[in-house]
């Protein structure tokens, strides 16, 4: 009998990839990037749908892969209700909160609609999501932001910070549960988390205002004069949103989301973009320092991950403002991809509890 395929989707901010799993073997991995120009012609991150699900199936088709040998499509989990970590089949109530956005719009709420998508049309396969970026495991004290009407939320880069958690921790021997560890996802945008004997205890919402800037999202910006620019009569609502998360960041500063693009301008001498990326990697080591705090100090091993931990001297200049806390690890890119296929063969199995959404 043919083995079972399993296919791992990950619509990121900037990149569309996707991997196809002949169970726990890797058949083939693609990573689309997508610049600005090819994206701003998409209002809203929705619009998005079928220009990525064309790249896929097309991707499928001309590899002449066989889809009735596919029996699990897992999509990254996006900005649905806050729920605890775990593997969900997509059903209809979550495709409708994924499309309204009822926690933000952002690329990852792709994942699961074009999952489900692929999965509808398909004889045998069932849609997941696993781990979504709103996972939930924040301390009561996290969530207190200084104001009654705003609460602090658990939006960050939770399939990978969890993935790369349990392979330091498989490394050294131990178990991710028995672990402090501050993660760092730097990719379109930055989250940095406590991990407290495996739990988020707290961590920045990386989607919409909070933390580090990144390649594309303004992060934590002063309060006073950011209500001065909603107020002034000049920008629309949208225009302001598109400023915190799309346009913000470096491409503000500099004109490219692409931080090689960013690292090359630096490297040929361009002042500008020097200090960006040493602002970028000050942000950054200032939020680590933060999370050691909410771990008081008892921190095992701090962890550099995403797409911008591929380049050694922005991962250098973070090492040495932090590494007095504790031993940095780095893990270049995501292992999002193994993780989402593995989920699903899992769940296939019927080796892992199968959650609801409801």
């Amino acid at each position: 009998m043919a083995k079972r395929l399993i296919l791992a989707i990950n619509p990121g901010s900037t990149s569309t990839k996707f991997s196809l799993f002949e169970e726990e073997n890797l058949v083939f991995e693609k990573n689309l990037r997508h610049t600005t120009e090819e994206l701003k012609r998409f209002e809203k991150i929705t619009d998005q749908f079928h220009f990525r699900k064309d790249l896929i199936m097309n991707e499928l088709t001309g590899r002449n892969v066989d889809l009735k040998r596919i029996t699990a499509v897992v999509g990254r989990g996006g900005l649905v209700k806050p729920i605890e970590s775990g593997i969900y089949p997509v059903n209809q109530r979550m495709k409708e909160d994924l499309i309204a956005g009822i926690m933000g719009q952002h690329a990852s709420n792709l994942g699961g609609l074009i999952a489900a998508d692929i999965a509808s049309e398909l004889p045998s396969a069932t849609a997941y999501i696993v781990d979504p970026v709103v996972v939930d495991e924040l301390q009561d004290v996290a969530r207190i932001s200084g104001h009654p009407m705003i609460e602090r939320r658990s939006i960050f880069h939770a399939l990978n910070q969890k993935a790369v958690a349990r392979v330091y921790a498989d490394s050294i021997g131990k178990k991710y549960e028995d672990l402090n560890l501050i993660i760092a996802h730097m990719g379109g945008g930055v989250s940095v988390g406590a991990h407290m004997k495996g739990r988020v205890i707290d961590v920045n919402n990386a989607l919409d205002g909070d933390g580090p800037f990144s390649p594309e999202r303004s992060g934590g910006l002063p309060s006073g004069q950011l209500a001065e620019i909603c107020f002034s009569g000049k920008h629309s609502s949208c225009e302001v949103k598109s400023m915190l998360t799309g346009k913000g960041g470096m491409v503000a500063y500099l004109g490219t989301n692409s931080f090689i693009e960013i690292c090359k301008m630096a490297n040929n001498g361009d002042r500008k973009a020097i200090l960006i990326i040493d602002a970028a990697s000050y942000q950054v080591s200032k939020q680590i320092g933060a999370m050691a705090a909410v771990l008081s100090g008892k921190v095992d091993a701090i962890i550099l991950t995403g797409g911008l931990a591929h380049e050694k001297d922005y991962v250098n200049c973070i090492k040495q403002r932090v590494d007095f806390i504790a031993n940095v690890k780095v893990y270049p890119g995501e292992d999002e991809m193994k993780a989402l296929a593995f989920n699903g063969l899992l769940a296939l199995d019927g080796k892992i509890g199968i959650k609801n959404y409801s």
